[in-house]
């Protein structure tokens, strides 16, 4: 009975969304596993190959000729892991992340198009049963539990950055409304007027819920980043999220460019300076300062990236 009603299940679900049809899928021109190859390659910036192949169950063949037409296609780029020079680093380019992008609309589209067919009173109790589907079956199979993810921002996502500084910062230190006030004038800024190639906003996704945020933008001095709004929620605390976030910034920045990456800081965030300082960034300055509430040290610090940067 019970293989019967999850066979039936399977069939309801798969007509519902269409996944059975290429022409209806999400009207893009990519199969339900090239989207999926460019979710993990979103969600997981920094992979290889041979993850990849783990981690989608897929034959060796088939992704590699896979990955070799988004090469051709200008989606992809392939360069030599820095951990093991026998394995081959996967990135998403400009493009590959603008069709990721869009493959993300049109899925959240059509998830919002499916829900709009439900009653507000029937939703919660829909999302609890998908919920509990998920968790029986992923407690019966040796996978282990997803792992945080990073992506852009989606609406919603630079008001949630605000909003759970604001809580977590009021919270753990007392700090006082002015705290959120001035990362509110930093998102705002950045939602407003950024150049999206050398100027990015990172959400870190755990079990669907956002849970940390990071943000690179261009210093005022020539040739310089700024790390800002690292956050990572208690929630999602222990599975080395900031070290990913900071990681991310970094690469991010030499990839485009930039000589160097700042940040300033205060000194009662010693998870956060930690953090900084096993990524290679150097103290240069402090400096005494009330705000938010508090008397605090602010802190400067600095990390060089490309031969010549300044001192």
């Amino acid at each position: 009975m019970a293989v019967q009603e999850i066979r039936a299940f399977n069939r309801f679900y798969t007509n519902l969304i269409g996944a059975l049809d290429y022409s209806r899928h999400l009207y893009t021109p990519y199969t339900l596993t090239e989207s999926r190859v460019l979710y993990e390659l979103t969600h997981s910036p920094h992979t290889d190959a041979a993850d990849l192949r783990t981690r989608l169950s897929l034959d060796a063949g088939y992704l590699s000729r896979l990955l070799a037409k988004f090469e051709r296609d200008g989606l992809i780029e392939r360069s030599p892991s820095e951990e093991d020079a026998r394995r081959r680093r996967v990135s998403l380019t400009a493009r590959g992340r603008e069709a990721a992008a869009l493959l993300d609309e049109r899925s959240r589209e059509a998830v919002g198009s499916l829900l709009s067919g439900v009653r507000p009173e029937e939703r919660p109790r829909l999302t609890a049963a998908m919920r509990t589907v998920r968790e029986i079956l992923s407690s019966s199979t040796p996978y282990a539990p997803e792992a945080p993810v990073l992506r852009d921002p989606v609406p919603g996502d630079l008001g949630w950055i605000v909003q759970r500084h604001g809580a977590l910062y009021a919270a753990e230190f007392g700090w006082n409304a002015d705290f959120e006030g001035l990362v509110a004038r930093i998102v705002a800024d950045f939602a407003q007027d950024h150049d999206p190639h050398l100027e990015r906003v990172w959400i870190a996704e755990l079990d669907g819920r956002p849970v940390g945020s990071v943000m690179c933008v261009r210093d005022d001095a020539p040739g310089t980043a700024r790390l800002r709004l690292l956050l990572v929620d208690p929630s999602a605390r222990g599975h080395g999220l900031g070290e990913r976030l900071v990681r991310t910034v970094v690469d991010f920045a030499y990839e485009v460019g930039y000589r160097e990456v700042v940040l300033w800081t205060n000194d009662v965030l010693t998870a956060a300076r930690k953090i900084y300082q096993r990524a290679g960034f150097t103290l240069v300055a402090e400096k005494p300062h009330r705000s938010y509430g508090a008397d605090l040290v602010g802190q400067d610090w600095r990390l060089p990236l490309q031969e010549g940067a300044s001192k």
